[in-house]
């Protein structure tokens, strides 16, 4: 046997070994806790809110993953919070940032087991391809931004392979950026862009052609996706939040999505780079 092929399967057993490791401490982890937090949901909105942050902190160590965050999301005002989307490991990672909740496409209520986390860390589901059910989205968003949650958008409307930003689609942001004449005259919520990038895997910065490893897009089957990545190793990952600005700065839709577009493709393309801010 040549030496290279015994490296290979020793590298893939312990590839194994290490994903089969976190998936055991994973719902070691998540299972017990599951209750927990839809007692708090009943019980106590400010531990419903807080929990998951918690929660995802230690997913987070259990995967190995470090976070390098520049800047912070504020506490001081009700947050619409922008950003890309990479893979499904975005949520964990961005909710070991702050509380925070998901506006998730409608499809992902449905999935299994998926469904229960998504549903109990409070995402609001949005069908796209239903006009009234996108009204129905706004009116809650609203709600959640009066009660001072902070909420995700994920604007591209689907993941991509980490090394570019998809241009965003201002549709998704009827629902939660109405007009002022439409009633939501709230002057402290906020809006600010969040950048998330994958830099490092083992320590060893990751090429254009490695970053793909962690993205989640296309036609991927998911869990195939996260057996690779789990047994991958640990991985750093940078994130930029930008400044709050008032969403009452913004006269429609398509002028908040331009700016937090750019926003985000400036950061994305500095933090691939390696530039600090």
């Amino acid at each position: 046997m040549k030496p290279s092929s015994t490296s290979s399967k020793d590298r893939n057993l312990r590839g194994a070994i290490r994903a089969s490791a976190i998936l055991g401490g994973f719902a070691a982890l998540t299972l017990p806790l599951m209750p927990v937090q839809l007692a708090f949901l009943y019980s106590s909105p400010r531990l419903a809110r807080k929990f998951p942050h918690w929660y995802h902190r230690q997913v987070c160590r259990l995967l190995g993953i470090r976070l390098h965050v520049e800047g912070k999301i504020t506490d001081k005002a009700p947050v619409l919070v922008v950003a890309n989307h990479v893979s499904w490991l975005d949520i964990p990672v961005l909710s070991a940032v702050a509380p925070l909740s998901f506006v998730a496409k409608q499809e992902v209520s449905t999935w299994p087991f998926i469904s229960w986390l998504a549903r109990l860390q409070r995402s609001v589901f949005v069908d796209r391809k239903r006009r009234t059910a996108v009204g129905q989205t706004t009116n809650e968003i609203i709600e959640r931004l009066r009660a001072g949650d902070t909420i995700v958008l994920f604007a591209e409307g689907t993941s991509s392979d980490g090394n570019r930003v998809l241009p965003f689609k201002t549709p998704l942001f009827a629902a939660v950026k109405p007009t002022l004449a439409n009633g939501y005259t709230d002057p402290g919520a906020c809006v600010q862009t969040l950048t998330i990038a994958y830099t490092h895997l083992h320590g060893v910065p990751l090429s254009r052609m490695a970053r793909p490893l962690i993205g989640w897009y296309g036609d991927m089957e998911m869990a195939s996706h996260a057996w690779e990545l789990l047994k991958a190793g640990p991985l750093d990952v940078k994130i930029h939040i930008s400044p709050p600005v008032p969403l009452s700065d913004f006269a429609n839709r398509k002028e908040l999505a331009r700016y937090t577009e750019t926003l985000i493709r400036q950061s994305l393309a500095r933090l691939l780079r390696g530039q600090a801010s």
